[in-house]
């Protein structure tokens, strides 16, 4: 699995053509690239996102992005407590300390949408 820009691709081996063939598999845009070496892959992979996010300012931002971005979840009302207290001890929003701490736990820095 390879990960760029919160786009998500999964590689496989054509052993007929040997060569590496992958697909994001996180929008249903069919995006594809293909390589002979994993470096090579690696930067199909990066220019075939790159390419269809500029397709995307073209298309005034009509391709589909990996995921909204929103995320809806429900916790105990302790926990709820918990987080807008820290959230306030930071001086964040509930909503911002969360991403913050999401973000911490999972290692993605956030990546501005569109």
């Amino acid at each position: 699995m390879m990960d760029y820009k919160g786009y998500k691709a999964q590689i496989d081996f054509d052993d007929d053509a040997g060569i590496f063939v992958g697909a994001v598999i996180n929008t249903r845009d069919g995006i594809t690239f293909t390589g002979r070496s994993v470096d090579e892959l690696r930067r199909a992979f990066r220019e075939a996102v790159d390419d269809y996010l500029a397709m995307a300012c073209d298309m005034a931002g009509n391709t589909e992005q990996p995921y909204s971005g929103k995320l809806a979840i429900r916790v105990n009302p302790m926990l709820h407590r918990a987080i807008a207290t820290c959230a306030e001890r930071e001086g964040k929003s509930v909503a911002a300390w969360v991403a913050d701490q999401l973000t911490q736990a999972t290692g993605i820095n956030a990546v501005k949408a569109g």
